[in-house]
């Protein structure tokens, strides 16, 4: 089972003391991530300003520090929409990322514009994609498209939690009628983090945790950090059955 650390998403500056954004910041939050007992990262790049990023300028150093002084664990990025709001401007980023400083992984929300094209190019570059499925549809596109994911990201919006499941339920039900068998993970956001996560759990998916799904313990207290997020995530995963 994959325990994945989300360390930033797209998170304002300052939304959360421990929130990482600089480089650096970012490089000791993966160690501490992973000695809490993650075993893999997904990362939201950031620029000078604190703003999400995929120019090539930003994505090649951060990539860089982590293969090189990193916690040697498997990096994901992000191609959201958020970080690049034009498709056509997005695509034309990730074809720039220099061939030395790829990360092992992205995700790809297939539910946004331009999602298809951009997982072909990304197969052709040989950088793995992570497939995002917020939806029914976004499943549909999955199966119809036979996008080459690595792993999928069931990932309902939802407020409620009664609703997420409700939308995950039909999802996964989706992809097992398709048969698709790219590993599943399973996450919610906010007040449907640590339900979904549970519930990842006890159906034996993968999960993942951290500031960019939540803030906040199962207690409602405010998480001290990513590395608190994980290790309590893993110490459910621990937990007799």
């Amino acid at each position: 089972m994959r325990i994945v650390a989300c360390l930033n998403g797209d998170r304002r500056p300052g939304a959360h003391p421990a929130l990482p954004v600089s480089v650096d910041q970012l490089l000791a939050d993966a160690h501490a991530a992973v000695a809490a007992g993650a075993t893999a990262l997904h990362v939201h790049p950031r620029d000078r300003q604190g703003a999400e990023s995929l120019e090539p300028q930003v994505v090649g150093p951060l990539m860089e520090r982590l293969r090189a002084e990193g916690p040697g664990v498997p990096v994901s990025l992000t191609t959201a929409l958020s970080a690049q709001s034009d498709p056509w401007r997005r695509y034309d980023l990730v074809q720039r990322w220099a061939s030395s400083a790829l990360p092992d992984s992205v995700t790809v929300n297939l539910h946004e514009a331009g999602s298809v094209d951009l997982v072909h190019l990304l197969d052709d570059r040989r950088v793995a994609v992570e497939a995002g499925v917020w939806t029914v549809d976004a499943a549909r596109i999955l199966v119809a498209a036979r996008v080459p994911a690595e792993a999928v990201l069931v990932e309902p919006t939802q407020v409620a939690v009664e609703d997420a499941r409700r939308n995950a339920g039909a999802v996964l039900s989706l992809l097992d009628r398709a048969g698709v068998r790219a590993p599943r993970l399973l996450h919610g956001s906010d007040a449907t983090a640590w339900p979904m996560l549970e519930d990842a759990l006890e159906a034996g998916l993968d999960v993942r945790i951290g500031l960019e799904d939540t803030m906040r313990m199962p207690d409602g207290s405010e998480a001290r950090d990513n590395a608190a997020l994980v290790a309590h995530a893993v110490r459910l995963a621990s937990a007799p059955a």
